[in-house]
């Protein structure tokens, strides 16, 4: 069995075309021991868009960019790339690989090449999965620096050689060999076939997925109940006379907490609205820093902590 690790570097990223101009690889062992090494530079046949939309952000590669133009283009370079990532004795993997794995697929779609057929797995998945944390992503260089590997980013062949060292790691942690590490987290590989994609996953990443899906859905419903039940009051006379408050979503949904505060100031003369911008008062548990809480100060509202509202009502 060998390990394929590879990273792909693009002059330009389009929802029709990506310009690929170098495809790194690692090839090694089970052990890690390194069998092949390369840094395939393409000419990418089309200018450099290294920005985002705005024209800002843009990344520099470590590369000397007049050089891509004598390198041969995409097709003189794809049967070898296909044969190396559809080798059936390998384990293809790489970092957040499904955006190589899409690139690969725009540019065969783009010279009109047949689609690759291959599974592949991610070293950021399979990370996220080790540490049981999806709540964010994990870039190639925060998880080399937390499991102290040393590369130079955006280079194709130390982003494949970085991979390859923190999944290296990652079995270390296990004292086992990849495949047993996949088994051990539920991983499941993604597929390319007939230019169709599936992504990898794992169980624990499946559950995570479910958890949101119900915490979103619980939400929701705590929403309509708690809207329905605004629908439905009527402003009294009270010491609140004229008072309009907004409160954070965390407290909004939460409708043990939130409908009876509604109940409490619409029975001391206040009024609850639904948009941030037309309250007077802005109620918010500390420490919230949400979007929400953000556009109550630029609009100079008043900011009212959970536990103050709550004496306000009380007194």
């Amino acid at each position: 069995m060998k390990l394929v690790f590879f990273d792909i570097e693009c002059a330009g990223v389009h929802k029709t075309y990506a310009k690929i101009c170098a495809f790194g690889y690692i090839v090694c062992d089970e052990n890690f021991n390194i069998l092949e090494k390369e840094d395939i530079l393409i000419n990418p046949r089309g200018r450099f868009e290294l920005t985002d939309r705005k024209g800002e952000k843009g990344i520099v590669l470590p590369y000397e960019y007049g050089d891509f133009k004598k390198q041969p283009p995409f097709p003189k370079v794809y049967d070898k790339i296909k044969k190396l990532l559809e080798d059936r004795d390998s384990i293809v993997l790489g970092h957040a690989v499904l955006n190589d794995v899409k690139y690969l697929n725009l540019e065969t779609k783009r010279f009109n090449l047949p689609s690759f057929k291959f599974e592949f797995a991610d070293s950021q998945l399979i990370f996220m999965t080790l540490k049981n944390d999806f709540s964010h992503q994990f870039g190639l260089e925060h998880i080399a620096a937390e499991l102290g590997v040393d590369f130079t980013p955006h280079r194709a062949v130390d982003d494949a050689y970085a991979t390859m060292r923190v999944v290296e790691a990652m079995c270390a942690t296990k004292d086992c060999h990849y495949p047993e590490l996949a088994s051990i987290l539920g991983f499941s590989n993604g597929k390319i076939e007939n230019y169709s994609i599936t992504r990898p996953q794992s169980k624990g990443f499946k559950k995570y997925k479910s958890d949101v899906r119900a915490a979103k859905e619980q939400r929701s419903k705590c929403r309509i109940k708690f809207y329905n039940n605004l629908s439905r009051k009527r402003v009294k006379k009270g010491v609140l006379n004229g008072k309009v408050f907004n409160f954070s979503r965390a407290i909004e949904d939460d409708i043990a907490i939130s409908i009876p505060l509604v109940d409490a100031i619409y029975e001391r003369g206040g009024k609850y609205i639904q948009k941030v911008e037309e309250c007077q008062v802005f109620v918010k548990p500390d420490g919230d820093v949400t979007d929400r809480a953000k556009k109550a100060e630029k609009y100079g509202k008043e900011i009212m902590l959970l536990d103050e509202l709550r004496g306000l009502l009380n007194g």
